[in-house]
């Protein structure tokens, strides 16, 4: 009985030392690092600068498309590459979402800053870490913040359209329910409205606004309204792809004006102005309104955490050939 007795202990102890090495191991392969690459593809983030940097100077624009695809991912399955995936046999793409359709863009680019590092360095380089160092580019190359991206994940093999539509904030969605998307991924209300300072670069298509413009007298400046309606007619589907700047004073620049915007009531979706409504995170806004190296620094903070959500890391997933397909 004593003999049976020892072994089991023993038995134990050894199992409880298999099962403690592989959450180290396990908590070690999930950790993310900015010298990834540093042996496997040294010059790996140069080349995916200059690849955004060559597509930011033909269109402005892309800078705010580049960031918005990194955020889009991230919130569905984690920061893994997965809205980059086509249909396929297998595969029902996030492209096809609500949220992505007809208003994701950039994918070219991403596609071009792969093509570009896959020659240098073949089969190392994830589509999900092309995403992250791409969106940071993006913004320095429109005189944003930047901040070390941490790298080291890995690609999807499957993709979700029903969770990117489940998941994903909505231009309509309340207060409440934006705080309680972020904080799904854990991300804080202040991490919410300094990821939303991004709009103050890009644009918005008309029917994504139409309602605030037209039926949102109480909260929205009134000649504002009138300035928005010019170019987005009252009766759907008229107009509906026609662009707007998300910050109509400069909308080129990574600034602070969309948090002033906010306090003026001149936030073009109603996703935007809620941050600023008497809500929960409106000292926020004011206090980024008022110092934009507060928001500089917490965006940077945020992008950082926001990259953090669920990648796939070790021998998860896979490193994609190209970014559209699984290999």
């Amino acid at each position: 009985m004593t003999k049976s007795f020892s072994f089991t202990s023993h038995a134990n102890v050894a199992f409880a030392m298999l099962l403690l090495f592989f959450i180290m191991s396990t908590a070690s392969q999930a950790q993310l690092s900015s010298t990834f690459y540093d042996r496997t593809c040294p010059n790996a983030l140069a080349t995916i600068k200059s690849s955004i940097s060559r597509a930011v100077s033909r269109e402005r624009r892309m800078a705010a498309s580049l960031v918005r695809l990194h955020f889009h991912d991230c919130f569905v399955q984690g920061c893994d590459a997965s809205l980059l995936l086509n249909d396929s046999a297998s595969i029902v793409s996030e492209k096809n979402a609500f949220q992505n359709r007809g208003s994701a863009r950039g994918f070219e680019v991403i596609d071009d800053a792969k093509a570009q590092v896959e020659k240098i360095c073949p089969g190392v380089v994830s589509c999900a870490d092309i995403l992250a160092v791409a969106a940071r580019d993006a913004s320095v190359a429109v005189s944003g913040p930047s901040w070390t991206v941490k790298l080291g994940r890995r690609d999807a093999t499957r993709a979700s359209q029903a969770q990117a539509e489940s998941d994903l904030p909505l231009f309509t969605d309340s207060l409440d329910l934006l705080i309680s998307r972020f904080g799904d991924r854990g991300l804080s209300p202040r991490d919410l409205v300094a990821l939303s300072g991004a709009h103050t670069i890009g644009q918005a298509q008309c029917f994504t606004f139409r309602d605030r413009i037209y039926n949102n007298g109480s909260d929205i400046d009134s000649n504002f309204a009138t300035t928005r309606r010019r170019r987005c007619p009252a009766a759907a589907p008229n107009g509906n792809a026609n662009l707007a700047p998300l910050d109509l004073v400069t909308p080129n620049s990574f600034d602070y004006n969309y948090f002033k915007n906010l306090i003026q009531k001149k936030g073009l979706l109603q996703s935007d102005q809620v941050l600023f409504s008497g809500g929960s995170t409106d000292s926020i806004v004011s206090e980024y309104s008022s110092k934009p190296a507060t928001f500089r620094s917490d965006f940077g903070i945020a992008m950082i955490k926001m990259g953090d959500v669920s990648p796939l890391t070790g021998s998860a997933g896979e490193i994609r050939r190209i970014c559209t397909a699984v290999n």
